[in-house]
Parts: C-alpha cells; sequence; structure tokens
C-alpha cells in the first residue's frame, strides 16, 4: 500500500518575479517580509506566471487546470482589482488555490528582494554537514522530550523529522530507553514534519525486520519517483509487539501526517 504525495510546492514573487521552490525544513516559516504597493501589471504579470508554472510543474495536472480556471473565474469577477499590497496579495492567492487543491503545502509567498535563480543543489561540505548538525543537536533532533510515564508507559515529544544521517544515533538511543515500558505515546502535536528518510527510519524501529514500502514521493518535473521503505537494520532496538498511540493536533502536517498514516494503515 502506497500513498501518493504531491510535491512540496511553494510560490514565491518579488515585484513580478515569481518561481516554485520547495519547502524543506520542519515547520518552516519564512521571515516577515515589508510590504510593497503593487500596481495591476504587476498583479497580472505575478497572476499569470502562477498559472503557467502551476501548469508546468504541479504534481497532478489535472488539479493545476482547475486552480487555473478558478483564478481566471476570480480575475474575471475583478476580485483582484482592489489589493494594492504584495503581501495581502500572496495571501488572497494562496486561499484561493488552497480552496481547490485542498494542498496545504502549496502557498504564494512575497518577497521584498528580487529572488535569484535557484542554485544547482550540491552536496554539502563536511564543515557545513558538522554545522547543521551541531544545530540540529541543540534541539536534541526533534527529541523535546522523552520519559518513562507511570504504568511503564514511554513517551515522546517528537517536534520534527531531521535527516537521518545526522540523528540515527539519537533515534537509536531514544528506543533504546523505551525497549522496556509495555506501550508507547509518540506525541506528534506540535510536529510541522520534515525529511521523509526519518519518517521512514522512525517506522523501521515500530515495524519488524522485513522491509514495507511505506511511500512514493513523485517529481513531475523530470517524471521521477522515490521510494520510501523501512529498513532491515536498525541500530537501537525494535518498538515491536506493544501498543502505539500517536497524538495529533491541527498543527500536525506534512511527514507527520505521513508517520500517522503509516502507524494507522501499513503496520
Amino acid at each position: 500500500m502506497k500513498i501518493l504525495r504531491a510535491a512540496v510546492t511553494s510560490v514565491l514573487f518579488a515585484l513580478a518575479l515569481m518561481i516554485i521552490l520547495p519547502s524543506d525544513a520542519p515547520g518552516q516559516t519564512p521571515p516577515e517580509q515589508p510590504d510593497m504597493t503593487i500596481d495591476a501589471a504587476t498583479r497580472t504579470e505575478v497572476f499569470h506566471t502562477v498559472v503557467k508554472r502551476l501548469n508546468e510543474a504541479y504534481v497532478f495536472p489535472e488539479v493545476a487546470a482547475k486552480m487555473g480556471e478558478a483564478l481566471r473565474a476570480r480575475a474575471a469577477k475583478k476580485e483582484y482589482e482592489q489589493i494594492t499590497s504584495a503581501r495581502e496579495f500572496a495571501r488572497k492567492l494562496t486561499a484561493d488555490l488552497q480552496e481547490v487543491s485542498r494542498d496545504k503545502h502549496l502557498r504564494v509567498r512575497y518577497s521584498h528582494q528580487p529572488i535569484p535563480p535557484r542554485p544547482e543543489r550540491r552536496e554539502p561540505t563536511a564543515e557545513e554537514r558538522e554545522q547543521f548538525k551541531r544545530e540540529m543537536s541543540r534541539i536534541n533532533f526533534g527529541f523535546e522530550r522523552v520519559e518513562r510515564l507511570p504504568g511503564n508507559i514511554g513517551y515522546v515529544d517528537f517536534r520534527g523529522f531531521f535527516a537521518p544521517e545526522l540523528g540515527r544515533d539519537t533515534v537509536a538511543s531514544v528506543f533504546n530507553f523505551l525497549s522496556n515500558t509495555d506501550a508507547l505515546i509518540i506525541d506528534l502535536r506540535k510536529n510541522g514534519g520534515g525529511d521523509p528518510e526519518m519518517v521512514a527510519l522512525i517506522c523501521s524501529y515500530l515495524f519488524g525486520s522485513e522491509p514495507v514500502h511505506l511511500n512514493d514521493l513523485y517529481w513531475r518535473e523530470g517524471n521521477r519517483t522515490e521510494e520510501f521503505w523501512t529498513r532491515k537494520e536498525v541500530a537501537g532496538k525494535r518498538y515491536t509487539g506493544k501498543d502505539v498511540y500517536v497524538l495529533t493536533s491541527n498543527y500536525t502536517f506534512s511527514g507527520a501526517e505521513e508517520f500517522s498514516y503509516n502507524l494507522k494503515n501499513l503496520k
């Protein structure tokens, strides 16, 4: 069983510049930008570029077409005509797109400064990796609290799924600590998602040693699919044969939603 997740997509604009970028960090929130007054020409260029990029890149072509139709219908009714704030225009477009797509990853963001072309992806240097690992270690790789509650119940307050190559030792330590508890509560109420590889790693501790297909990520640009499976081997003790409860909230999002889905439907 698998689920097809929409590509994580954001649309940003500075003046009339529009590009689509992914959001990578768990619960990532861009800094608030100074507002800017926009005119009809800017609104028109932004509008047409959003529709064009959706048709080119959005993971579901039929949904992209519906979003374009919805935006054109609103424009024909002059719903955007009185908007002169760049920030408000971004918010309005986001709301209108999400009303059709129901995809909270899809959003329009405003940048006060022109956005440079995105550089080619490259592997981080050893120094960059070490710096990022130090930064993530300060928040314990998302593990806010791990404890044994009365009644021998394990509890994990987990805030974000960070890269497993950085946090795998912490994950192993967490499950080693929890291994003698009789049941486990995983609290994702403040978890905004993150790296699908970390989702797969933590699921690996809760499933058996036989690999389980969890999910696919599909990129329409390049027609590329990436599969995610549980791992046959893990560094710590697996937590199997016991009850596991997952706490969620309206903040729980993206990778945290997938994790909850995996445990509910695939275990």
